[in-house]
């Protein structure tokens, strides 16, 4: 018996209409599909009249579910992974399931589409022939300072992930470990009430203090000396 793949699906990350046809004609023909949130894989799935069977995965549950996830290969059924939106494994769960599938000699393959950190390096109007992606900081105020300044000092972008509630700190956190950076915030990408701000960091935190902020963001600080 042919043993079967499992499939990493890029999910819209805020337009459902971002999704490729490729995506849609893969969540048809497998046999289950492993969700980081359910409900989010229902709006997909609602829109676009797709019935499969759904289960929650997550790094948590990872050791208790995966033996069950191998049996399924084995026995020739196809798996595909889907994150709340966007590409999974990017700052989402993903890695130990792809990891331990390949030790196993499982193939895997990707069904690429939208992500959110490529979307908003491309409308920054920052240089992206090379860029460092550094998804979610630490929480330790130690070590976030110690990864800006080992990441904002290469002759790169640098791409943050970051949440509405920790936006205003991360941007006094860039301005003091590496001064006075250009920097982007894209919030909303796709979405009706799409944002993106653009300008020195300085004028970027003006423009948010004290805001209640609503949604993820991407944060792109631009390599030292560059400008608009």
């Amino acid at each position: 018996m042919e043993k079967g793949k499992l499939y990493i699906i890029a999910t819209p990350i805020g337009n459902l209409s971002d999704i490729t046809l490729r995506a849609l004609e893969t969540l048809k023909g497998v046999d289950m599909i492993l969700s980081e949130d359910t409900r989010e894989t229902d709006k997909i799935l609602r829109k676009y009249e797709i019935e499969k069977p759904q289960l929650s995965y997550r790094d948590q549950n990872h050791d208790y579910i995966f033996p069950r996830l191998v049996e399924s290969l084995d026995n020739g059924l196809g798996l595909a992974l889907i994150s709340d939106s966007g590409t999974p494994l990017i700052s989402d769960p993903g890695f130990k399931l792809v990891r331990d599938f390949i030790k196993r000699g499982f193939e895997v393959i990707s069904i690429p589409g939208p992500c959110a950190a490529i979307s908003a390096l491309v409308t920054s109007g920052f240089p992206t022939d090379k860029f460092s992606f550094v998804g979610f900081l630490p929480k330790s105020g130690g070590e976030r300072a110690k990864l800006l300044n080992n990441y904002g000092n290469l002759d790169s972008t640098l791409i943050i992930y970051e949440s509405p509630f920790r936006v205003e700190k991360l941007l006094k956190e860039i301005k003091e470990n590496l001064g006075e950076r250009y920097v982007c915030l894209a919030n909303e990408i796709t979405k009706v009430h799409e944002k993106i701000l653009r300008g020195n960091v300085e004028i970027i935190l003006e423009a948010v203090k004290g805001k209640r902020l609503k949604g993820e963001y991407v944060v792109l600080v631009a390599k030292d000396g560059f400008s608009i």
